[in-house]
This record gives C-alpha cells, sequence and structure tokens, in this order.
C-alpha cells in the first residue's frame, strides 16, 4: 500500500478539483450539457465577476450578513439565558422544554412566511427567522451541557465551602462555554438559512432575494454563482469560528 504524505493533501484535493472542473468545462464545451440546466465554469464564473464588477453584490451581502449576525447574536443569547434557567429551575424546564421540543420538532423554515406576514418582508421578518433556528439549537445546548455536568466536580465544590456563585462560575460556566463553543458552526449555518430563506421567500434585497429571482428568470449560471458565493462565505464563517472555539478553549 502505497503512503501518501499528508503534507499535500491540500495539493491532491485542488488537483481532483480542477480536473472535475476542466471535465465540467470541457463537457459543456462540447454540447453535452445543456447550459439552461447545467451552464459551464466559465459562465458560473462570469456571473460572479458580473456581480461584483457592477457593484450591485454589496447591498445584498449587507442584507443577509445584517440577518444571520442579528439572528445568531439574538439567538445565542437568548438561547444561553433560557437554557440556564430551565436547567437549574425544574418548574421553569417543565414549561420551556416542551416549547422548545415542539419547535425543534417542526422544521422552522416553514415559519418564514409567518413571520414575513406578522414582520413584513424587510430585516426584521429574516432576523426573526434566523434568531428561531438558533435559540433552539443554543437552548437544548446548553440545557443539556448543563445537565451532564459531572456531579463529582459540584459535590467537591460544596464539600470545599462553595456556594451558589461559586458552582456557577467553576462548573456551569466552563460547562456551558464549552458546549455553545463546541457548536458554534452549526449556530452560523442556522444563521444563514433562515436569513436566506427568509429572503427567498420574500425580501427585497439579500442573497435569497437573488435566488429568488435567478429562480424565476431560469438563469442557472447566477444561481450557482450566488450558491458558491453563500458557500465560500459560510466556509469562511467556519474558519473564524473553528480558530475562535480552538483559541478559547484552550483551557478545556
Amino acid at each position: 500500500m502505497i503512503a501518501l504524505d499528508p503534507r499535500y493533501a491540500w495539493l491532491r484535493r485542488l488537483l481532483v478539483f480542477t480536473t472535475l472542473l476542466a471535465i465540467w468545462e470541457a463537457a459543456g464545451r462540447a454540447d453535452l450539457l445543456n447550459p439552461l440546466y447545467a451552464p459551464n465554469p466559465s459562465q458560473i464564473g462570469s456571473a460572479l465577476v458580473e456581480l461584483f464588477g457592477d457593484g450591485r453584490i454589496w447591498p445584498h451581502l449587507e442584507a443577509t450578513f445584517s440577518a444571520a449576525l442579528g439572528g445568531l447574536v439574538l439567538g445565542i443569547l437568548v438561547g444561553i439565558a433560557l437554557g440556564v434557567i430551565a436547567a437549574m429551575v425544574p418548574v421553569i424546564a417543565e414549561l420551556i422544554e416542551p416549547v422548545m421540543t415542539l419547535l425543534n420538532a417542526i422544521p422552522r423554515v416553514i415559519l418564514a412566511p409567518l413571520f414575513v406576514i406578522w414582520l413584513g418582508i424587510g430585516l426584521a421578518s429574516k432576523v426573526a427567522l434566523a434568531f428561531i433556528l438558533v435559540a433552539v439549537l443554543i437552548f437544548f445546548t446548553v440545557f443539556t451541557g448543563i445537565r451532564q455536568v459531572d456531579r463529582r466536580l459540584v459535590e467537591r465544590i460544596i464539600t470545599l465551602g462553595g456556594d451558589r456563585r461559586a458552582l456557577v462560575r467553576h462548573v456551569y460556566l466552563p460547562s456551558v462555554a464549552a458546549w455553545v463553543l463546541g457548536n458554534l458552526k452549526i449556530a452560523v449555518g442556522f444563521a444563514f438559512t433562515g436569513a436566506c430563506v427568509g429572503e427567498f421567500v420574500a425580501a427585497s434585497r439579500g442573497l435569497g432575494y437573488l435566488l429568488s429571482f435567478a429562480q424565476s428568470t431560469y438563469n442557472a449560471a447566477l444561481m450557482m454563482a450566488l450558491i458558491l458565493l453563500i458557500l465560500v462565505v459560510v466556509l469562511i464563517i467556519f474558519s473564524l469560528a473553528g480558530r475562535l472555539e480552538k483559541r478559547l478553549l484552550r483551557w478545556n
């Protein structure tokens, strides 16, 4: 069996990716693929260049980022607060947990039309959808994280004379931080899903709005260009979230 040098794994992946693009481009130029459904990579690249060349993409990027990041921050804050309260107060858990379980059971993106009716086609409805997606995830992350804290640590803190504040500071807070940061990438993906789906349903700008426009005009090159752009943006944020997670969890 031939051993592959792990240092050149990125080069092998790049070679495979480039080869696939070349085959795709050649098949398109040989009229083996219908450009209406499967445009060439060069056509997708041209659509991307056009989007950035005339500058019309920036307001849409700003709208999507605003909705996604707004929903992400609100979802994390509210999810942590509700998760901590429910985990520490059993009576509150009896009220909150069934609601969160119900929200988690249904596809939350189907709430998008309802939020549009309630909040209009502006930024608020997109933030609300991203918020719901993130808040439910973070709630169960925190709720489960606190309940799975090692009871021996709690007993030791109490034995050493620690009060509730000491438990929160030295046991529960580190546990919550580890669980939340461990699910940060998923939360980012949910936030952008909520923003883009909300824009796809009804909006005046945003990447989801552009996707809806490209679909209605059967512009497959623009659709794939936008999908590629969203993928690149999310991958960049995933990378930043991963770096943040590693930096903040060094103590763990």
